[in-house]
């Protein structure tokens, strides 16, 4: 059979035979067609959370189920915020994970620069050791850290050895502090100064600035879009946990959303309506933030990981 390609007599191109242009259509349209059902299965659990906070609560579990409800109704999002004090704890998570944000990046961004632009003694092993850090999971120094934290000297009632108070149990600085720098937050900035050039830092070097200025006058100002996107993963890490503040704080005027949602499961039942109402207030700030930054976040992705 003769496959050759003929040139278009009208603008003299070269002519696809049928079957490739419908293999290419039909490629892409299996392609759509995948992704829009991936994309509808994930959608789902959300659309129910949603419908669900605005059912009324006869038909949450009716039998068969309805995705619609009769009727809209507030009275979940009501009770979200007159069962327990809600608007107290989403308060609680804002000053947390805004305070976890603002550590994370000055000191993250901060030890990144040193790693990335810096020679000095014990660089690269230092580098490792944090790499190596990363591997250990959360769990495993749970223990150690409520340790460290109980036995904190000179606070919270403690005396020089660290004996007689709770330290910085029950206290935001608790949650805030064994996470101001996190290994994730120093790798992803150092891997964003590696691509940026050094010859700056030699011209100010030659000027006279110090090594802070030179940081924070002109490398840090280029890292916007890094900055952006690890202010995106570090407020979401903070804002969703849940186990650590569980254990350190004690005090219900200082618990977090995350901790309030729990309010709702009580006696081996759960107040599904409320919770749902509650679970997509909590959404609101991480979408919010991700819509405000998501013109840097693309950008600070790809250029975090171009050199090693």
């Amino acid at each position: 059979m003769d496959t050759t390609i003929e040139p278009n007599a009208g603008t003299g191109r070269l002519s696809k035979p049928p079957g490739v242009v419908f293999g290419k259509v039909a490629a892409a349209a299996l392609f759509y067609i995948v992704a829009i059902l991936i994309a509808a299965a994930m959608f789902l659990p959300f659309f129910w959370s949603l419908i669900t906070s605005f059912k009324p609560s006869d038909e949450i579990f009716s039998v068969p189920l309805r995705w619609l409800p009769s009727h809209f109704t507030l009275e979940h999002y009501i009770k979200a915020f007159t069962t327990v004090s809600f608007g107290l704890y989403f308060k609680n998570s804002v000053i947390l994970a805004v305070a976890g944000v603002i550590a994370n990046l000055f000191f993250g961004s901060l030890a990144g620069y040193a790693f990335a632009k810096l020679s000095f003694r014990g660089n690269m092993p230092i580098f490792r050791t944090l790499l190596a850090a990363m591997m250990i999971p959360g769990i495993v120094t749970m223990i150690p850290s409520f340790y460290v934290l109980r036995h904190f000297p000179l606070l919270g009632g403690n005396d020089l050895f660290g004996s007689g108070g709770m330290g910085l149990l029950n206290s935001f600085w608790g949650i805030i502090l064994p996470g101001a720098s996190g290994t994730f937050a120093v790798f992803f900035m150092r891997q964003f100064f590696l691509t940026l050039p050094s010859d700056m830092m030699e011209v100010a070097r030659i000027e006279g600035c110090g090594e802070f200025r030179i940081f924070w006058n002109i490398y840090l100002p280029l890292t916007k879009p890094a900055l952006a996107t690890l202010s995106i993963f570090t407020f979401q890490a903070g804002w969703n946990s849940f186990l650590w503040p569980m254990i350190v704080l004690n005090d219900p005027d200082k618990a977090t959303i995350q901790m309030g949602l729990q309010a709702f499961s009580y006696n081996n039942q759960t107040d599904y309506g409320p919770m749902m109402a509650g679970a997509l207030i909590a959404i609101l700030p991480i979408l919010f933030l991700f819509l405000l930054l998501q013109k840097y976040f693309v950008q600070g992705i790809a250029f975090s990981g171009i050199k090693g």
